[in-house]
């Protein structure tokens, strides 16, 4: 195997915080890994070291010469002055610096510019690779590329950062939680993309299925040692079961040998011969195997929630709008006791501003949300909460309460609620600012479930947590004594925790569906299966009794749409070779030249639509 990455050695320490000492893995070409860690063990870190954007203290990372590296960071470093098409093409690539001189060439044409612009397009066969980069921009939906970078949100920025990484088509390619701010269909567009590329991956990520479905290694860093496993996720979990079971009886079995041989070492005369050593050595090394403890602490969410009465919340025609975007159009749905909904749908469609309406945080322009007197609200909101990142995290949890109410009579300390959440005596008393992410987001948690909400609204509460503290949550949530609303671009998360979703489909219209993710895009396709069968039903009948149907126009539609591409494509070619040949004055060059544009952007969506018509047809 060809190997692109050696860590030897490895070692990084933050004053008396030591994240790893002389860790060592390899990569080889190839190659799809994953690393699974705890929250503040240091997985963005090391990604930061092996990338070459932090220091180490000791080891050696080291690359295979000739590869070219591509590194998505949690939090993309990028300038705000830049538009966006200028810091996507900000790069050495000699392909994309061509295309980028040919859309310049475009904007202000002249005969030279275009000229040399189409000459070097041609000879570097870029008109393909052109289309393919705006398929992945628009799959991020990534459109306005005159937009400054300043004025983008995190989530924009984000998905502007790995379209980038993408684009460069990097040899090796690091990714540190990329399904973050990815709504869910990009998700299962990038888990395809990865599938299929010929590269090879390094990722941090949260998200079950996508690590499940798309590597093939996993790296587990765990109590300062490192795993290998040779396997997707759902292997690693069995895995990883059996390495801490077979770990904990060699420690008993230690256990029990050094009984019997402290015995003998106090039996034994000072005077002892080789033998003797031998078997005192042998004894320091079975006190070292039995004095190995784990640390399996996790976190524990049993707070109770308050109870609730008969009446929970009713909503009645709720109509909301921001200028000319209708985000939540006649919507009428009254909760029941102790039902887990699921929210899903694109970015931007409105299911946050739904969320606010719930909190009272935003009033709807028209209808009616009634709650009843027992509820009581916990938002965790997908930004969270401004903490004083220089106060210490025991203060943080004070100011808001100094005994926290569990139920059932017990009353803890701000102090014990905190180590209920895994922040140990130590961690308490550091500043905010020196936390993780994900130990941020599980403060943050801490602080919602502190008032025993028994109305529990979660947008994005899977970000930044570890698997290990989502598994916790999980089981947590689906016994929680409440309602539950979740936002979650976690498919694994949904389907363990919902009971139906709430399905945004455009316009404000919000459909009301009767089970998890997976079921609801298993019905998706079910309803492509039925559309085939329709077709193939029709096609035993006869011309004269044949009706007319939608499963037929979708087929009409596919099969006109091939023949529209190809008529499009030739006339692509063709006018490439008009403009290479030299020969037309400048204001034919330019008519020309726009016509491509207008033609790449046709051929863009009538592609996007013929391959969302292939799905149907391939069912």
């Amino acid at each position: 195997m060809i190997s692109y990455l050696q860590v030897e050695d490895l070692s990084k320490s933050f004053g008396d915080l030591t994240l790893f000492r002389n860790i060592s893995f390899g990569i080889a070409k190839d190659e799809k890994v994953a690393l699974i860690a705890k929250n503040g063990t240091g997985k963005t870190t090391l990604l930061n070291i092996i990338a070459g954007k932090e220091h180490l203290d000791s080891g050696e990372v080291i690359f295979r010469n000739d590869i070219k590296l591509g590194y998505l960071s949690q939090e993309p470093d990028m300038n705000p002055d830049l538009s966006v098409f200028d810091f996507i093409f900000n790069t050495s690539d000699e392909i994309l610096k061509a295309i980028q001189k040919y859309e310049e060439a475009l904007k202000h044409p002249s005969d030279s510019q275009l000229n040399e612009a189409l000459e070097l397009m041609e000879n570097l066969n870029a008109w393909d690779y052109e289309v393919k980069i705006k398929q992945i921009l628009t799959k991020l939906n990534i459109t306005n590329y005159k937009q400054r970078i300043g004025t983008l949100s995190g989530g924009e920025q984000k998905r502007v950062a790995l379209a980038a990484v993408l684009i460069n088509e990097p040899d090796f390619i690091i990714l540190d939680e990329p399904t973050n701010h990815l709504d869910l269909h990009m998700i299962e567009w990038l888990e395809e993309y990865l599938k299929k590329s010929n590269l090879t991956l390094f990722m941090v990520t949260h998200d079950r299925y996508f690590l499940d479905r798309v590597c093939n290694e996993i790296i587990e860093f765990d109590e300062g040692e490192i795993y290998r496993y040779s396997g997707n996720y759902s292997y690693f979990l069995k895995k990883r079961e059996e390495r801490i079971y077979n770990q904990k009886a060699e420690v008993n079995k230690a256990k029990n040998l050094l009984r019997k041989e402290e015995d003998w070492v106090k039996r034994m005369p000072k005077a002892r011969g080789t033998k003797a050593k031998y078997r005192v050595d042998k004894y320091h090394d079975l006190k070292d195997k039995a004095s190995q403890k784990r640390n399996d602490e996790k976190l524990n969410l049993d707070v109770e929630a308050t109870r609730m009465g008969k009446k929970i919340i009713n909503l009645k025609n709720l109509y909301k709008s921001f200028g000319e975007n209708v985000f939540v159009r006649d919507f009428t749905y009254n909760f029941s006791r102790f039902e887990k909904v699921g929210i899903v749908g694109p970015n931007g469609c409105g299911k946050t501003t739904l969320l606010n309406l719930l909190t009272g945080l935003e009033k709807p322009d028209s209808g009616i949300i009634e709650a009843g007197e027992t509820i009581k609200t916990g938002y965790y909101k997908q930004e969270g909460i401004r903490f004083d990142e220089e106060q210490r995290v025991i203060d943080t949890v004070q100011e808001i309460a100094d005994s926290i109410d569990m139920g059932d009579g017990r009353v803890f300390s701000a102090k014990q609620f905190l180590r209920y959440f895994l922040f140990d005596d130590k961690k308490q008393y550091v500043k905010v600012a020196k936390l993780s992410g994900g130990e941020k987001r599980r403060l943050y948690l801490l602080t919602v479930l502190m008032n025993k909400p028994n109305f529990l609204i979660l947008d994005e509460p899977t970000n930044d947590l570890d698997v290990m503290t989502l598994g916790v949550l999980e089981e947590y949530l689906a016994s929680f004594n409440g309602c539950v609303v979740i936002v979650s671009h976690d498919r694994y998360f949904l389907d363990n925790i919902v009971d139906h979703l709430f399905v945004f489909q455009g316009g404000g219209i919000i459909k009301d569906f009767p089970g998890n993710y997976t079921q609801y895009r298993k019905s998706i396709k079910d309803s492509f299966v039925e559309e085939t069968v329709n077709v193939k039903k029709q096609k035993k009948q006869p011309v004269t009794n044949r009706k007319k149907s939608v499963s037929f126009k979708v087929k009409q539609e596919y099969q006109q749409l091939g023949v529209e591409i190809e008529k499009l494509e030739q006339e692509r070619k063709q006018l490439e070779k008009e403009l290479s040949a030299g020969n037309l004055d400048n204001e034919k060059m330019v008519e020309k030249s726009n016509r491509i544009g207008e033609l790449m952007k046709l051929i863009d969506e009538k592609t996007e639509r013929w391959f969302e018509l292939s799905e149907i047809m391939d069912f």
